[in-house]
Parts: structure tokens; C-alpha cells; sequence
């Protein structure tokens, strides 16, 4: 069943077209990936689903009664809730409905007639079941399990939402629109802010999401992984390829070689008709007249082939160094750094040699940022030391672009990492990042993050340095800008030691990764997929059994979450068996009466008939006990 579709779909800002004749449809189980450059529309046309922008032209339809849920691009929670009371909100109704079955609860342990009883057990037997149905014995182990997942430890909990950190308010909000369950569930960057676990469970969760999904991300990972459909936006308009992200890049490179082959031969044969038409004009005798009409009429009735639209410009990058180091690039000896009285990593130790490329990874908050910045000489260690070897000429990139003076212009601010550099050389550099004409006046400080990281890196670029320190160099860039940063660091003769949480670029560079976050300190060499494959799962999990089974954080809270369901669902069973013997037990109490009535003369018969009545009413009262145990057992579950 189609559940959204959009037909033809234009929007302009000003003069300037953003997108037009956008269409496609979407099953209520497909999983699409919104992909193309940064600035092509994609959040504009999420807006519009929305509603949260009007289009100029074109229809969305949005089949009746279905849920819209919408993740923004670095949303955020702004509340004095705790975490846990901000996410028990999206279960309201079903809390408001826990109350009043603990209400009922009270009044059956207390009412004396059995008329009251059993109005009020079937009401019980009723809220029970619609309870349960809608999944109200769950939604706390929901709660833990997608908090957790996310990369939020139970002692954060009830932390006030107002003193999290941006990135932790955009998980939070994360979790809000996960729980939510709407029927089409939009997300616009879900992995920002997400370390490699985190990521990994939320692929995990959305592969199994029953519902329809739209997804906009630049990690080709993720896409790969979740996504079966991919809707590119380029040029302003759309096109719908039934497959994940690398499936696409094929099948887009075929389409275009096939239409520019289809492309090239009409032409030759469009030149070839107009060569004829013109000779026999030339000639104009009344047979060629004829002849040329007929042509030039067959000529206008043929159908074109578009010419391939031209694709979108490119970041062309190229790093250079001025000299080779020596091969001892870097020794890190026992560095550790603590703020106040947290710790952030200790004993930390490594050496890095010559064209060496090195990823250090770790989850969130266990320090790697902190370690770039102690090797680039911005923080001090607590302890430890570490050295650079001979010639080693030190580039840094830094996610947060502290090192940019927001008072340059663009052109200033590249030009002070290479003074030696002339204007032109400085001005064709800035024209290959995209920064054409009056652009290259602007101020840093009013620049977007995917342009000053551009800054930033044409900085690098012109430092001459060889080595390089990147931490989340791929932050802010659309996936074409990956490839060819990937492309530029796989020509670069230097050393680098990168952070990233972009596995696919990981994937792709990576000759050795070093994992802080693992105790000990894992020293691979290898990409990531040999690092997953004979490291990770068996080092990063928990103590205990699951250190032996090779499962994360997430993937325990995942399979506690599923026994926890278990042993709800088996209470569950439990309870609705009892609720439906006392249930006969009361109906046949109920009959036994009537026939006392009836057989009021009959003193044999009224003997057998309170005999049954006095074990109907012993048994009655043993079910009470059980429903009693059970629903206690079921409070603790929760």
C-alpha cells in the first residue's frame, strides 16, 4: 500500500530554484535513502512532507490516519525533565491506563458483594488487555533499551535534559522520535552525534522496524545496511532506484553510460539526416524539395534523447609536503588526562611510523578528541609524555574549528597558512572548494559548518605539513566531498592518525587502528572490516559471558530487552489463564445458586449443590492468590 507520495514537487527560495519535479511514491514498508550533495533540497523536501514549508508547485499525499514523525538534523530536547521522564511522555496513554487498572486493583482486594467483583473484573480483564495489546508491559524495558543503545549509561538516567550537551539533547531526541513509532519515521542526519556502537544499534533497530522509513545520510554504511530503495536529488529534480546506496552508484553509472552511448549516436545520426536535408536543398529540384520535406518531417517526429545532465561540481583536493620526515614519526608514552576528578584515559602508549595510516577509535567520551589536542599541543597531559621524530611537520585539523579567526575573510584566513603563496594560487585553490568570486570575501564567522571545514581544510592543504592529525574530518560533508577527501588522502605520501566515526572511510584508509576505548588498548594492523571482524566483537563487550559470546553494550542491552519481553509475555499467559478460570468459577458460582433456587424441595439435590459450592469457592479463593502473586511479579517487571 502507497502511505506517501509526492507528484511533481517544486520550491524556490527568491529567484533561485531548490528543487522541481520531484516525484515518487513510497510502500508502507520501504526503507528509503535520501541521498545527494550538500544544498540539493533534501531537508527542504522533508519540510514539505511535513508541512513545515508550503511548496510552489505539486501535491503531497500522506494516506489518512498514518503518523508523521520527523527527526531534524541536529534536533535537540529542551526540558527540566529527567532523560527518562522526557521519553515516558510518548507513553502517556499508556500510564494514564496503568492508573486507573491499579485503581481497579484496590476496589476488587476490598469489595465485599460479588455483583461489584465481577463488574469490576471484567472492566480489570478489559483495560488489561488493551494494555497489554498496545505494549504497556514493555515500554520501561523500551525506555532502558533505546536509551542504552544510543550510548547513554543508566547513571545518566535522571539526569536534567537542561545540562546535557548538544549532541547528547540531539540523541535524546533521537530516542523520542524511536519510540514514538510513528507510521512513516523521517530522519535527517540520525547519526550525528553517534559513535561506531551507537550507529551500529540503530541500524539494528531500523532494519527491524515494521513501518516505513526516510532516511538522509551521507553514511554510506548506514545507508547500505538499513535502506532497500534510494531517491537521489541532483540538478533540482529526482530520480528513484529500487536498491541500497552502492547498488545505486552502479546502476546510476550504467543508466548514465548507456544514455550518454544512446546520447552520442542519435546525434551522429541527427548530423547525418541534416547533412542530407541541406544537400538536397542545395540541389532544389522539386524531388529534392520533397525529399528534404520528408526528411526534416521525419527528423522532427523522432523522439530526443536528453543529452546526461551535467553532475554537480566536485571538491578537488591535493596535499602536498615540502619535506619527508624522518621514520619515527610519533611516541606516545603512558599519557593520561584527567579533568577534575574524571578520568579520561590512562596509561595511553603508541608509536607511529613513517606513511603509517592510523584511526583511532573509542566510544563517545572516552577521549580521543582530547588526545588530538594534547598531540597538537592545545592541552596538557596530566601525565605521560610523548615526542615527534626528525622533520616531522605537524598539520591539525579540528572538528570544532577553533583554530579559524572568525574575523578573516575566507580569503585571508586560507592565505595565512602560506604566506609564500600568491594571490592567484590562493584564489584557483578556493575556486576548486567551491568558493567562486565575491564568496571568497565573506567572513568565517558567518559561514555554515560544512564551509568552514572546508576552510579549514584547505589550511591543512597549504601547511606543507606531513603529518596530518584529522579528528572527524568527514563531519559536515555530503558524500561526493568524502570520496574525493578519501580519493586526496589515499594520494598523500605523508603519516595521518585520524578520528572518525565513518566507518566506510575508515574502511577505506585505514593501514592500522588503535581502540582506547577497549581495555586493554587495542593496536590493530588492518582496515576496519579485519578490526570488526577479529577484534571488536570479542574486546569491546562486557565482562563475563558476554566477553565469551563477542557482544557489545547494545547488542546485551538488545538480548536483556528480549528476555525481559519473554518473562513478561509468560506472566502475561499466566495472568490471562487465571482471569479466565476465576471467570468460569464465578459463572458457575453464579448457576449453583439459581439451581439452589430451583431444587429448593430437593434435599438431596441441594446437598450435592453446596458441597460444589464450598469447592468452587475454596479454588475461587486459591485463584485470587495467584492472580494476586502474579500481578505483583508483574509491578517488579516493570
Amino acid at each position: 500500500m502507497i502511505v506517501l507520495n509526492c507528484n511533481n514537487i517544486g520550491f524556490s527560495y527568491g529567484t533561485e530554484t531548490i528543487i522541481k519535479d520531484i516525484s515518487f511514491s513510497v510502500q508502507e514498508n520501504d526503507k528509503v535513502g535520501l541521498v545527494g550533495v550538500n544544498g540539493a533540497g533534501k531537508s527542504t523536501l522533508f519540510k514539505i512532507i511535513t508541512g513545515e514549508l508550503n511548496q510552489e508547485d505539486g501535491e503531497v499525499f500522506v494516506s489518512k490516519d498514518l503518523i508523521l514523525g520527523y527527526l531534524k538534523q541536529n534536533a535537540s530536547v529542551n526540558t527540566e525533565n529527567t532523560l527518562w521522564d522526557e521519553l515516558l511522555e510518548v507513553f502517556k496513554e499508556l500510564i494514564d491506563m496503568e492508573k486507573s487498572i491499579g485503581i481497579i486493583e484496590r476496589k476488587i482486594s476490598t469489595a465485599g458483594d460479588k455483583d461489584d467483583l465481577s463488574s469490576l473484573m471484567k472492566e480489570y480483564s478489559r483495560l488489561t488487555e488493551r494494555f497489554s495489546y498496545l505494549g504497556g508491559y514493555e515500554y520501561n524495558s523500551r525506555v532502558r533499551g533505546v536509551l542504552r543503545g544510543l550510548g547513554f549509561n543508566d547513571s545518566e538516567f535522571q539526569k536534567k535534559v537542561s545540562i546535557l550537551s548538544g549532541g547528547q539533547k540531539t540523541r535524546l531526541a533521537l530516542a523520542k522520535v524511536l519510540l514514538e513509532e510513528p507510521d512513516i519515521l523521517m530522519l535527517d542526519e540520525p547519526t550525528n552525534h553517534l559513535d561506531i556502537s551507537a550507529v551500529e544499534w540503530l541500524e539494528d533497530y531500523l532494519k527491524n522496524y515494521k513501518k516505513c522509513l526516510l532516511i538522509i545520510s551521507h553514511d554510506r554504511y548506514f545507508l547500505d545496511s538499513v535502506t532497500n530503495r534510494t531517491i537521489e536529488i541532483e540538478n533540482c529534480t529526482s530520480m528513484v532506484y529500487n536498491c541500497n546506496y552502492s547498488a545505486y552508484i552502479k546502476q546510476k553509472s550504467a543508466n548514465r553510460e548507456v544514455q550518454e552511448k544512446h546520447y552520442q549516436q542519435q546525434q551522429k545520426e541527427i548530423a547525418r539526416q541534416e547533412a542530407y536535408i541541406e544537400q538536397q536543398r542545395r540541389w532544389n529540384r522539386e524531388r529534392n524539395i520533397i525529399a528534404a520535406e520528408s526528411r526534416q518531417k521525419a527528423l522532427d517526429r523522432m523522439e530526443k534523447v536528453d543529452k546526461p545532465a551535467a553532475q554537480p561540481q566536485k571538491i578537488r583536493m591535493k596535499f602536498n609536503q615540502a619535506i619527508a620526515s624522518g621514520n619515527e614519526v610519533l611516541e606516545v608514552d603512558s599519557v593520561s588526562k584527567k579533568f577534575d576528578d574524571r578520568e579520561l584515559f590512562k596509561n595511553v602508549g603508541f608509536n607511529i611510523r613513517k606513511a603509517e595510516r592510523v584511526f583511532l577509535l573509542g566510544p563517545n567520551g572516552c577521549g580521543k578528541s582530547t588526545l588530538l589536542k594534547i598531540l597538537a599541543g592545545q592541552l596538557e597531559a596530566t601525565s605521560g609524555k610523548f615526542s615527534y621524530g626528525a622533520k616531522v611537520k605537524l598539520g591539525y585539523y579540528d572538528q570544532e574549528m577553533e583554530g579559524l579567526n572568525e574575523n578573516n575573510t575566507i580569503l585571508d584566513e586560507v592565505w595565512s597558512a602560506n604566506q609564500k603563496l600568491v594571490q592567484t594560487e590562493v584564489r584557483s585553490a578556493l575556486a576548486a572548494f567551491l568558493f567562486t568570486d565575491e564568496d571568497v570575501f565573506k567572513k568565517i564567522s558567518v559561514l555554515s559548518g560544512g564551509e568552514k571545514s572546508r576552510v579549514a581544510m584547505l589550511k591543512l592543504i597549504f601547511s606543507d605539513a606531513n603529518f596530518i592529525i584529522l579528528d572527524e574530518p568527514t563531519n559536515h560533508l555530503d558524500i561526493n566531498s568524502r570520496e574525493i577527501l578519501e580519493e586526496a588522502l589515499g594520494e598523500y605520501e605523508g603519516t595521518m592518525l585520524i578520528v572518525s566515526h565513518d566507518r566506510y572511510f575508515i574502511d577505506k584508509l585505514a593501514t592500522r587502528i588503535i581502540d582506547i576505548g577497549a581495555s586493554p588498548v587495542i593496536d590493530c594492523i588492518g582496515n576496519y572490516t579485519y578490526y570488526s571482524a577479529h577484534y571488536r566483537k570479542s574486546t569491546q563487550a562486557d565482562k563475563g559471558s558476554a566477553e565469551e559470546y563477542g557482544m557489545t553494550e547494545a547488542k546485551q542491552s538488545h538480548i536483556a530487552t528480549k528476555e525481559e519481553r519473554s518473562r513478561i509475555r509468560k506472566l502475561e499467559k499466566q495472568l490471562s489463564d487465571t482471569e479466565r478460570d476465576i471467570g468460569r468459577l464465578e459463572q458457575r458460582l453464579k448457576d449453583i445458586d439459581m439451581e439452589m433456587i430451583e431444587f429448593a424441595t430437593d434435599h438431596v439435590k441441594l446437598i450435592e449443590l453446596n458441597e460444589e459450592k464450598q469447592i468452587k469457592e475454596s479454588a475461587l479463593e486459591e485463584l485470587y492468590i495467584v492472580w494476586a502473586d502474579i500481578t505483583e511479579q508483574m509491578d517488579i517487571q516493570q
